[in-house]
């Protein structure tokens, strides 16, 4: 038998809330204004191809969209906080990640190869930061995203050191 699989330790900062609502406004503006574009376009554009009942009704897609999109941006941040968890214990990352579908990561600090720290716009401005873990996996990466700056960078200089005292046993 085999023991249930537990929750990672550590949460994600608290701003990370505000990191992924305002991610989601930037794709919400983008999708719906796009949705806006080509509707101004087909509507103006008089294509006799276009059935006329889609061209007088046109301006409906983007108000729809814009509604049925809307409870997404507050419904989005607070689940992927109440999933995002990561864990660094016994020579192993522990991750969990997603909101439709969730993902475990279990990282040996063994095969870690590189580890970077990275900030986007909107982390900077929040003072938080993504730690990428590369192994020589056919998987890749994996990334922990929310977590504060300093948090970020001692787990990757932590993580960097681990690694390399590990390596340095192998040989």
């Amino acid at each position: 038998m085999t023991a249930p699989l537990r929750d990672p330790a550590h949460r994600v900062s608290r701003r990370a809330i505000t990191l992924w609502l305002l991610e989601a406004l930037v794709g919400y503006v983008l999708l719906v204004g796009g949705t806006a574009l080509v509707a101004s376009w087909i509507s103006g554009s008089g294509w006799s191809w276009v059935p006329l009942w889609i061209r007088e009704h046109i301006w409906w897609l983007p108000g729809v969209l814009g509604v049925v999109e809307l409870p997404f941006i507050v419904i989005e941040p607070l689940w992927r906080y109440a999933v995002h968890r990561w864990e660094f214990a016994d020579d192993v990352v522990y991750a969990r990640s997603g909101w439709f579908s969730r993902q475990w990561v279990f990282v040996p600090v063994s095969r870690i190869q590189t580890v970077d720290k990275e900030q986007g716009w909107f982390e900077r401005l929040l003072g938080l930061a993504t730690v990428e873990i590369r192994t020589a996996s056919y998987a890749g990466s994996s990334t922990i995203k929310g977590l504060d700056f300093t948090v970020a960078a001692r787990l990757a200089e932590d993580l960097a050191h681990r690694a390399h005292e590990l390596r340095d046993d192998a040989t």
